[in-house]
């Protein structure tokens, strides 16, 4: 099947994040906004027939969570990732950000260390710490311009009062896709000290040639025990402003408590929406996925291609998955803000300040390339263009 993704959609004026924020609140209206974590490109057919039909029923009141749903998802895990799960064990939430927020509530008391694998998504911090926990960094390490777990730093953070890590796989902003050998060591570590694990897996249906999204609770029984996974369809399909997430536990107690934080929040019921395309996506969205996937790794060498041509001193380092690199301008020997401004005012592109994920960051940029080819050169051109306004 062809599925179009060069064809560029105006977003303006249709109430995207994304597009209206650099506008309105940075005054950069001409700038092309590529920062925040969602597509320029319509979901699949299969998804937005699906809503067309859901839409001409007429009839939009209070939603259940159809067993019809559970099982699209445990399909899917099954045949993308070998990943047999029961329906019961999936939870509906609306959004994984929002269960970040009740996972931590549900496997920790205020006080408890939770570790977080810095630099990472920024609400990693901010549901740590607005819950009263204890934030535990534990820095990734960058050699040879990759991106590893520090396991023996790890071990040593570890005390009696730390309950919980909360894991990135894939791992937003580095791009990695971690290895079943990186994924088992945490596991043993996780065993050994008795730690509970939220794994973020929202990016694990993008991974680029060669490499393989193993999700953590599928490591063993004794592994899916102590695990919440979070997932969602939205970054993968284009539908985050559909409010759909998931998680997922074996673990009775761990899935029951999960819950439960949503319902003292006062939100139980979902959005009929996201479930229809929930359950689209994850019946027939596959082949739309595939081609998505060959449409971005082909962008990413595009860029890899051009920074190392054309981009010098800037680095670019191409993702193992997501849709999300790393620019690193420290080459440039501005200080951040000098280079932030650099971006947004002289080259007119919007990127997210890499200092946010964490301080390992600071003088990188992260640059969302899930937009049409087209795009993606206008903005090369335009790093290229203020970038010999300043050699």
């Amino acid at each position: 099947m062809n599925f179009d993704f060069d064809t560029i959609l105006d977003r303006r004026g249709t109430g995207s994040l994304k597009w209206d924020y650099p506008a309105r609140r940075l005054n950069a209206p001409e700038a092309l906004p590529m920062w925040v974590a969602d597509m320029d490109f319509a979901a699949p057919p299969a998804v937005t027939d699906a809503l067309a039909r859901r839409l001409a029923h007429g009839a939009f009141g209070y939603a259940s969570f159809p067993e019809s749903v559970r099982e699209a998802v445990a399909v899917w895990m099954a045949g993308r990732f070998g990943w047999n799960i029961r329906p019961e064990w999936i939870s509906i939430a609306p959004g994984v950000v929002p269960s970040l927020y009740a996972g931590i509530r549900a496997l920790t008391r205020p006080g408890d260390g939770v570790i977080i694998q810095t630099p990472v998504y920024p609400p990693f911090f901010s549901a740590v710490e607005a819950t009263g926990r204890r934030l535990v960094k534990n820095p990734l390490r960058f050699e040879n311009g990759r991106w590893t777990m520090d396991f023996g730093g790890l071990e040593r953070l570890i005390d009696e009062r730390t309950r919980t890590i909360v894991f990135c796989s894939p791992h937003n902003p580095v791009g990695r896709v971690w290895s079943e050998e990186e994924l088992g060591r945490l596991a043993e570590i996780c065993l050994e000290r008795d730690l509970s694990v939220i794994s973020d897996e929202i990016h694990g249906d993008l991974v680029f040639r060669g490499r393989r999204h193993i999700p953590f609770a599928s490591l063993g029984p004794e592994v899916a025990q102590r695990t919440i996974t979070l997932a969602a369809p939205s970054k993968t399909f284009n539908i985050a402003g559909l409010a759909a997430s998931l998680g997922i536990a074996q673990n009775r107690a761990h899935r029951e408590a999960f819950r439960r934080e949503f319902a003292l929040t006062g939100w139980e019921l979902p959005n009929i929406f996201g479930l229809t395309a929930m359950e689209a996506a994850y019946r027939s969205g596959g082949p739309w996925l595939d081609a998505l996937l060959e449409y971005l790794e082909a962008g990413a060498d595009q860029m890899d291609r051009f920074f190392a041509d054309r981009l010098t001193p800037l680095r670019f380092f191409k993702p193992e998955g997501t849709y999300l690199a790393l620019i690193d301008g420290r080459g440039l020997g501005l200080d951040p803000a000098a280079w932030n401004d650099f971006l947004l005012r002289k080259a007119g592109v919007y990127l997210n300040d890499g200092a946010a994920f964490g301080e390992e960051l600071t003088g990188f940029s992260r640059l969302n390339f899930a937009c049409p080819h087209a795009v993606l050169d206008e903005a090369l051109s335009r790093l290229e263009r203020a970038l010999g306004g300043i050699r």
